[in-house]
């Protein structure tokens, strides 16, 4: 007669493992604080140019954990160009949106308009915006996309969990430090910068994949530039 395998041996040795893994996966839980924690503090520090400081960071998460930039959600679209042409919609409706309702309510919340000094010499300069259109595909578009939803964002919800609730908190987390990083563009500068921020996170989340949030970063960008070398900063319709 063929005895069964006593079930009890092997549930045991399961809950073993199990005990033996906890520690594990707390102090993994732990490393993902800390590195938040870090980037908080570069990102309010305005340490170095913060950007390259957290793609620093994530480059030995990365290697701490042997994983690579799909982990952080970096993975290739499935439609590359559909993703392209829908990203190119979306920022033009972003930006209209933008110009039309949510800049003039800032300004006028807040008596205050986004300081653009720093890109005051733009307006009929062709050879400055080859420059930020190269800046801002690379740094802005790829380097804080990275760098914000894709680093930043998960390793918030690593210490959050991705229940529904720990999800905004990590989206509106990651948005106010991407938000912070551009002080130098005043109040109105920093919420606008916020909202991009939850927008752009919204949009990893929709399509599943950073460079969503990328091509619509990148476009984005080139209209507002493209916009300024021809008429100068537009500070909302009304």
């Amino acid at each position: 007669m063929v005895m069964a395998p006593r079930v009890p041996h092997a549930t045991a040795g399961h809950e073993s493992a199990s005990r033996e893994q906890g520690p594990a996966v707390r102090g993994w839980h732990i490393l993902a604080a800390l590195e938040v924690a870090a980037a908080a503090a570069a990102v309010v520090a305005d340490l170095f140019l913060p950007t390259l400081v957290l793609l620093g960071m994530a480059m030995i998460s990365l290697l701490l954990r042997r994983r690579g930039l799909g982990s952080l959600g970096l993975h290739r679209p499935a439609h590359s160009w559909r993703l392209t042409a829908q990203m190119l919609t979306f920022a033009t409706a972003w930006t209209l949106l933008s110009v039309a309702l949510i800049i003039p309510v800032a300004n006028h919340a807040t008596g205050q308009r986004q300081d653009m000094s720093d890109f005051a010499d733009l307006e009929g300069n062709l050879g400055l915006l080859a420059v930020l259109l190269v800046a801002s595909w690379t740094l802005a578009a790829f380097g804080e996309e990275l760098a914000f939803r894709g680093y930043v964002l998960t390793r918030l919800t690593d210490v959050m969990g991705t229940s529904r609730a720990a999800v905004v908190v990590a989206v509106l987390t990651s948005s106010l430090l991407f938000g912070l990083l551009h002080t130098q563009q005043g109040v109105v500068g920093v919420v606008l910068t916020t909202l991009d921020g939850v927008v752009f996170a919204l949009l990893r989340f929709r399509f599943g994949t950073v460079w969503a949030p990328v091509l619509a970063h990148g476009f984005n960008n080139t209209i507002g530039f493209v916009a300024f070398f021809i008429a100068g900063p537009v500070y909302g319709l009304w």
